[in-house]
């Protein structure tokens, strides 16, 4: 697969089952097809889906709430991890929530995805405090990150 074909679009329903079939082997909490479902008509969301080769690589979303982009989901597929998808992915979800009227970002992310940490650092985002056992799945801790100037942000 050539990473120069590489495309974001807005979610559509024809996406969803490629889309749940990466994140039962993703996630050990995966969304369910009716949280994919409900981006559909998420009146203050953008969610996006990453195609290569028109194949589903990649997808994930951010909540406009108030001035705030909360990052929901972003996930790129086992096989093309390493290659930039989901930086690519974080730029277009963070500059769409510019465009909406979004001055900062946040997101929570598991503490031992060491990988997206530093991939949210080198995007500017600051570690900003720890919610203990917030993944019901295994209690796992979530690092809550923070972008605070998303008006000035430059990736």
């Amino acid at each position: 697969m050539m990473l120069a074909t590489l495309r974001f679009v807005a979610l559509d329903k024809t996406y969803i089952p490629k889309i749940l079939e990466i994140e039962q082997v993703t996630h050990t909490a995966p969304w369910s097809q009716r949280s994919f479902e409900n981006e559909l008509e998420h009146k203050y969301g953008i969610f996006l889906v990453g195609l290569i080769d028109g194949e589903v690589s990649a997808y994930g979303g951010v909540w406009i709430l108030v001035d705030e982009a909360h990052v929901t989901n972003v996930v790129v597929k086992e096989n093309l991890r390493g290659q930039g998808i989901g930086r690519k992915l974080m730029i277009e979800l963070l500059t769409k929530a510019r465009t909406k009227g979004a001055v900062c970002a946040t997101l929570e992310v598991r503490a031992t995805n060491a990988t997206a940490i530093q991939l949210y650092e080198k995007l500017g985002f600051i570690q900003a405090t720890v919610r203990k056992q917030y993944y019901p799945d295994n209690k796992e801790d979530a690092v809550v990150m923070m972008l605070n100037d998303l008006v000035k942000w430059a990736p």
